[in-house]
């Protein structure tokens, strides 16, 4: 892994408000799951979960919450390999 970074507590806290939102969507829930996932540890996000968060941010529905959540976990994914 190139990167070693991990979710912050700010988008922690943001993530876990969008994994108790009954408004959020299955997409958005995903990608705070996988934010939440990588608190505290080295973990990168997976290309289905980062195609996720990527139509996460390209939603203009979702929460600012979501798209915290999902630029987080996009910012961790891992460097494909040249």
């Amino acid at each position: 892994m190139a990167k070693s970074e991990s979710t912050s507590k700010k988008v922690a806290s943001a993530a876990s408000k969008v994994l108790r939102s009954k408004s959020a969507s299955k997409a958005e829930k995903a990608v705070a799951a996988s934010a939440l996932t990588q608190k505290g540890s080295t973990e990168t996000t997976s290309a289905k979960v980062a195609a996720t968060a990527s139509k996460v941010l390209r939603d203009p529905k979702a929460s600012k919450a979501a798209k915290l959540a999902a630029a987080s976990a996009l910012t961790q994914k891992a460097k494909k390999k040249k």
